[in-house]
């Protein structure tokens, strides 16, 4: 039986910094394995195809929350993400009960940095606070839309792995489009990886100066 080849298109249709599953023993074409690089797809090799397949799909799996504002909306999209080919991680709200937006905005932004989810996506009454709780995770970078230029950009140009939207504001359809076309949509690299790498120094100098500040009130507290 011949063996596997992992071949420069295989490559090109992942996202940017996401991972590349292969299974053991798989042909690496040289185009391949640079392009890999330079998109940092690290190729990691399977023991099994269960194994395979399994990584596989997880590299299909979304976060998706909704507090009581978002739940309708919320529940529509699952059964689309579900139809176009999606694992869906229900983070909830599990119904229409009033729940707090921050603390299922949390578990979506999570789920995202702990590799549980390759993306996530987060609905409530207007998609601006859950924005700015993903955002408070380090490594989550969220962004609002309205439309799909909005969402093509948020990941095209920043790198977005968390979408927010308001279930009061946009329509069912609509959301769907939306979602449908920020998933789809791969980061650029080139001058917009410089960008980014700035947001992550931001964020990198911002957790050290708490960590010095916290060591400063224990010190201060000895």
């Amino acid at each position: 039986m011949p063996k596997p080849v992992l071949t420069e298109a295989e490559v090109r249709q992942l996202d940017v910094g996401s991972p590349c599953y292969v299974l053991r023993g798989t042909l690496i074409t040289p185009l391949a394995r640079e392009l890999a690089a330079s998109r940092k797809n690290e190729i990691l090799e399977c023991a099994s195809k269960d194994e395979l397949a399994g990584l596989k799909s997880a590299t299909r799996r979304i976060a998706l929350g909704a507090d009581h504002g978002g739940y309708a909306l919320k529940e529509y999209l699952k059964t689309y993400l579900e139809s176009a080919g999606y694992q869906v991680l229900d983070c909830g709200t599990h119904g229409p009960d009033p729940v707090d937006y921050p603390d299922v905005a949390l578990k979506v932004a999570l789920a995202v940095k702990g590799g549980e989810a390759v993306r996530g996506i987060m609905v409530d009454g207007v998609g601006t606070g859950s924005c700015i709780v993903a955002n408070k995770v380090p490594g989550i970078r969220a962004a609002h839309c309205y439309d799909r230029l909005t969402a093509r950009n948020s990941v095209e140009h920043n790198d977005a792995n968390v979408l927010t939207l308001g279930g009061q504001v946009v329509p069912t359809d609509q959301a769907a489009l939306i979602a449908s076309t920020w998933l789809n949509a791969s980061f650029a690299g080139g001058r917009h990886q410089r960008r980014v790498s700035k947001i992550e120094q931001a964020e990198q100098q911002f957790l050290k100066d708490t960590v010095a500040a916290v060591a400063g009130d224990c010190t201060c507290a000895l």
